[in-house]
């Protein structure tokens, strides 16, 4: 059995929102065997299709201030589902699914409460990485959420 390669650099004390930093992320992350068998299928890529983008990031902002934000969130490890909503399948293929691999992968440790801005962080992965598997054109537009920086959720 060949080890894992390293993770990828954690992000610095304001995590990088920056497009082109989030895409050497997950490009990072998806030359992992187990985060590559993740993609948008059948009626979770319907339902990201028909959502649109500015309200799976309310989906998300949301999921995540549920299930991760708390510094020991409840069954951490397991509160992921592994489909029945876009925001989850995104969670498994960017490493934002719990608390250990948020530590091990993007270096927000655990034991704490996420920050505002981490919280940011982690929705902007889970968003840019729906948005990649939506390149077919079934997004159109920027997130308009993304767009206005004094967005409550920018």
């Amino acid at each position: 059995m060949t080890p894992s390669p390293a993770p990828a650099p954690g992000p610095p004390d304001q995590p990088s929102t920056d497009p082109r930093a989030l895409d050497r992320r997950l490009d990072a992350l998806a030359r992992q065997p187990f985060r590559a068998k993740f993609h948008l299928r059948g009626r979770d890529r319907a339902t990201a299709g028909l959502k649109g983008p500015a309200t799976l990031r309310w989906h998300a902002y949301d999921l995540i201030a549920k299930r991760l934000l708390p510094a020991r969130p409840h069954k951490d490890g397991r509160q992921t589902p592994y489909r029945g909503h876009p925001v989850f399948v995104a969670q498994h293929a960017t490493a934002t699914c719990c608390r250990g691999c948020l530590q091990r992968w993007h270096g927000i440790p655990k034991g704490r409460e996420l920050t505002r801005a981490e919280h940011l962080y982690v929705v902007d992965v889970i968003c840019r990485w729906i948005a990649r598997e939506m390149t077919d054109g079934t997004f159109s537009g920027q997130d308009p959420c993304r767009a206005d920086p004094d967005h409550e959720i920018s």
